[in-house]
């Protein structure tokens, strides 16, 4: 009878542990969605910037309410423009999320979300300086920010390997290349400059449009190729923009109303 008792209670034992290691197992995985590491360069206010340890910005608040609509875990990491692009190439990061405009060439190496706003390039330059359009800072010494698509307008108007173009790291670092005098002007994203402007009167600089040599240009979330998280981005994203959600947080970081008839018809 001893015998019997101490068998079943064996057995008991070894279901108790058995049950025990499948809780374990289940809870190690998560049993759920993969936590996504997103990697940003938060130098580039008021898309993303830091606050203390955390990154704040438009692109941090609606980063955010997309992956809630998708139903997505996430971290975001302040990498780096060139970390993160590398990152996300050799997938160590599932996404990068930096104000990056969607252009052909980086469709050769990456995918994208459904463009999420609309940009376009400006120039930069002191209070008083003669400049009316881009074809006036051809000659002069211009800052831009590598790798950018400000970097590739640059380009073409003064020549890509002018020793009259400098390259900084960030576009806040173009901007503080601008006050100190270390280069005549500064060829960014529009967004980016009447944000440093702004906020940073005592700069003196103002800031001139030209819609002839600076086109259009539309931010996307940069995926990896065939990235399978692509469908429910965009899918939270459309969901986001047609509920209002987009809207609010627009206004909370810039001034008017977002044009979403125009991002609607960018999309590919």
């Amino acid at each position: 009878m001893k015998t019997v008792k101490k068998l079943m209670a064996a057995a008991g034992l070894v279901s108790v542990l058995f049950l025990s290691a499948c809780i374990s197992n289940n809870e190690s995985s998560g049993s759920g969605e993969e936590k996504l590491t997103i990697g940003t360069e938060a130098t580039f206010a008021p898309f993303e910037s830091m606050e203390g340890d955390k990154i704040v910005g438009f692109d941090a608040d609606l980063l955010d309410a997309i992956m809630k609509e998708a139903g997505i875990d996430y971290e975001y990491q302040n990498t780096g423009w060139d970390p993160m692009l590398v990152g996300v190439e050799d997938e160590t990061l599932q996404a990068g999320m930096a104000g990056i405009t969607i252009t052909d060439e980086r469709k050769e190496t990456y995918d994208f979300s459904v463009p999420y706003f609309e940009a376009t390039q400006v120039i930069a330059v002191p209070e008083g300086t003669d400049i009316q359009s881009a074809e006036d800072i051809k000659g002069m010494k211009v800052g831009v920010q590598n790798g950018t698509t400000g970097d590739e307008a640059a380009q073409k108007l003064v020549g890509e390997n002018s020793s009259d173009l400098s390259k900084y790291d960030s576009s806040a670092a173009t901007m503080m290349a601008l006050q100190n005098g270390d280069v005549e002007a500064v060829v960014t994203d529009i967004a980016v400059a009447q944000h440093y402007v702004k906020n940073n009167p005592d700069a003196n600089l103002t800031l001139v449009e030209d819609d002839e040599n600076f086109e259009a240009e539309y931010y996307g979330m940069l995926l990896p190729k065939d990235s399978e998280y692509k469908e429910q981005i965009d899918e939270a994203l459309q969901t986001i923009m047609e509920n209002g959600t987009y809207e609010e947080i627009y206004q909370e970081w810039f001034e008017g109303t977002p044009d979403i008839e125009a991002l609607e018809s960018a999309q590919p």
